[in-house]
């Protein structure tokens, strides 16, 4: 219970409606809507993502810097995959209804809807899930720096992400017409993790 609400106000909420609440929106079935304290004022260190994907629909690799995600799937199938700054592996795991993938705080992870109609619930332990984004990283961050960094051809690196807008959320983008398909996954055992699935465009 926050000490700071006060419950006897007229403006206190109990309930909403998180359908109403969009907080992204690729197409007609690939959407997220979002529930934190922005939403419901009662809230107290908890928020959530509801997240509709079709098959091979991506929420882009990002990180939490506030807060750990449960990741839950309701219907579909869906990779979670997060990479674990300790082993420096990146793990995959596939969830199906009723399970769920546990990412800590602060870690980089992405899911990949394996099904179409696939629909999975983030909930995080902050009132509102603060994100960085690969998208904007890549985006923002000049040429000349990573290209100086990691021993790049500067222009290769340029043009290489010159189709690239920020903040993409879900991808591929609507602007993409490049055809892909989707590989069998190989798994490489390693201690306490296995290779993550390879999708090709």
């Amino acid at each position: 219970m926050s000490k700071e609400m006060d419950y006897t106000s007229p403006s206190v909420q109990f309930f909403h409606d998180v359908n109403s609440s969009r907080a992204f929106t690729k197409d007609n079935q690939n959407y997220i809507n979002v529930l934190g304290v922005e939403q419901l004022n009662t809230l107290s260190g908890t928020s959530l993502l509801d997240i509709f994907l079709d098959a091979n629909n991506v929420v882009e690799p990002h990180y939490h810097q506030n807060a750990a995600e449960l990741v839950y799937c309701i219907r579909g199938s869906a990779d979670v995959s997060l990479f674990n700054p300790f082993t420096k592996q990146l793990l995959t795991y596939t969830i199906t209804p009723g399970q769920v993938t546990n990412v800590p705080q602060g870690w980089w992870h992405y899911e990949i809807a394996r099904e179409n109609k696939t629909h999975l619930l983030a909930v995080f332990n902050a009132s509102t899930p603060d994100v960085i984004l690969g998208s904007d990283l890549l985006a923002f961050t000049p040429a000349n720096v990573m290209a100086h960094t990691y021993c790049l051809d500067e222009k290769k690196w340029k043009e290489a992400i010159k189709p690239l807008q920020p903040s993409i959320f879900i991808g591929p983008p609507q602007s993409c017409d490049r055809s892909y398909h989707r590989v069998n996954p190989y798994y490489q055992q390693a201690p306490y993790a296995y290779k993550s699935p390879y999708y090709y465009y």
